[in-house]
């Protein structure tokens, strides 16, 4: 069983900073990818940043130069600083695991269950 647990979520004042943290827990062996999400209402979700285990990243056009996501292999933990906050980026956040092999034997992906961030104007 893997679990992924997200903190960091708020309410943030626009312009102003946020740190979302997410730890994979669990009988994990290895990780090919981490990556945040987000979902605003009425939107479908999408892709904010990935990471994978060797340290590629992407990023959504909509945040690159303001957010950055990083990864700690050793703790199955990813992050993402986000800067210069703006209203629109207010949505619930998940993170995601992709090729998680666990043992006994099973390679799989997971969500975690979402944390909101809200960015007043």
């Amino acid at each position: 069983q893997v679990q992924l647990v997200e903190s960091g979520g708020g309410l943030v004042q626009a312009g102003g900073s946020l740190r979302l943290s997410c730890a994979a827990s669990g009988s994990i062996f290895s990780i090919n990818a981490m990556g945040w999400y987000r979902q605003a209402p009425g939107k479908q979700r999408e892709l904010v940043a990935r990471i994978t285990r060797g340290g590629s990243t992407n990023y959504a056009d909509s945040v690159k130069g303001r957010f950055t996501i990083s990864r700690d292999n050793a703790k199955n933990t990813v992050y993402l600083q986000m800067n210069s906050l703006k209203p629109e980026d207010t949505a619930v956040y998940y993170c995601n695991a992709d090729g998680v092999v666990t043992t006994p034997l099973h390679v799989l992906d997971y969500w975690g269950q979402g944390t909101q961030v809200t960015v007043s104007s």
